[in-house]
């Protein structure tokens, strides 16, 4: 919020009658400005994010329930035994009440109960593994963490991109994910679920965009230097412009090759996204079973690695 002054200054009465009318919209307007601008998971871009925002609420409410009461409670109690208040039962030898008792732990252990089911029924109902309902066929994906960027293979459409993640609105989005080297975690705050990415073995994520726009993705999993760097752009657009967007990656002269694949190993921050117009058959295969070696993982100097190493490759 920012205030303007002419040369003249601002004059408290100005500024205090202004303050009158519009005080009772302060409140409103600012909270009003803060959720339209939270660009995670309380603004969703598809059902899983959806869901879980409505665990997140969900999950307020009901702890909103014991809290308030409890707050309320308290600041009655220290109103109601002042010291002045001679209506106030003074009782130094009561110790206990059933059904006092009864009353207390009754409501924390309905609340335990509420969140444990949300938790339950959650839990299971968005599993990453679980896939989405089949409305079109899912769009395969296969995504290496590096050293510090993110590798996106489009195994059926035999090109990959660096950085960028591409999806057409309304599909289901299947993903395997691995790590060239360190434990990594990917996610799409407003597509929802991050999951780990883990050098070695292979994990599932099923993730649906079902609106246009670009989402910020990034490693949520502290990996070493380059991890406040290691972000990417997910765009989700309409079918005819993800064909248009296969056609222009498929038409581009990197290959992604073993040779190709060594290059991208070596540590660098602030990548610009590229494409790349094929990609080695089971080269994903070959990076989760180690058959490529891993990559070398931060370093004591790492930043520095890794402002060389992107000077090098450019």
């Amino acid at each position: 919020m920012r205030f303007m002054m002419n040369n003249r200054g601002c004059r408290p009465q100005t500024l205090k009658s202004g303050l009158r009318g519009r005080g009772r919209a302060v409140v409103p307007a600012a909270l009003i400005v803060m959720l339209s601008g939270c660009e995670g998971v309380l603004d969703p871009a598809g059902p899983i994010g959806r869901s879980e925002r409505l665990i997140l609420l969900d999950s307020l409410a009901i702890m909103l329930a014991i809290v308030v009461p409890t707050i309320l409670c308290t600041l009655a109690f220290a109103w109601w035994f002042r010291a002045s208040n001679r209506r106030a039962a003074y009782a130094p030898t009561w110790e206990y009440s059933g059904r006092l008792e009864l009353l207390v732990w009754s409501v924390p252990a309905l609340v335990v109960c509420f969140l444990g089911g949300i938790a339950w029924i959650g839990s299971h109902d968005l599993d990453p593994a679980k896939p989405l309902p089949p409305v079109r066929p899912a769009l395969e994906v296969d995504v290496v963490a590096l050293d510090w960027k993110w590798l996106f293979i489009y195994p059926e459409q035999h090109v990959a991109s660096l950085n960028r993640l591409v999806t057409p609105i309304g599909t289901p989005l299947h993903l395997r994910l691995t790590s060239a080297s360190v434990m990594n975690v990917f996610f799409v705050p407003q597509l929802g679920s991050e999951i780990y990415a883990m050098n070695g073995m292979v994990t599932e994520l099923n993730l649906q965009a079902d609106r246009e726009g670009h989402f910020f993705g990034l490693a949520a999993h502290f990996n070493g230097d380059g991890f406040s760097d290691m972000t990417f752009d997910t765009e989700s657009v309409s079918s005819k412009m993800f064909d248009d967007w296969v056609r222009r990656a498929q038409s581009a002269e990197p290959v992604l090759d073993a040779a190709a694949y060594r290059e991208l190993l070596r540590q660098s921050v602030n990548v610009a996204p590229m494409m790349f117009g094929r990609v080695t058959p089971g080269l994903f295969d070959a990076v989760a079973t180690q058959a490529l070696p891993p990559g070398e993982g931060p370093k004591l100097s790492a930043r520095g690695d890794a402002k060389t190493s992107a000077d090098d490759s450019t």
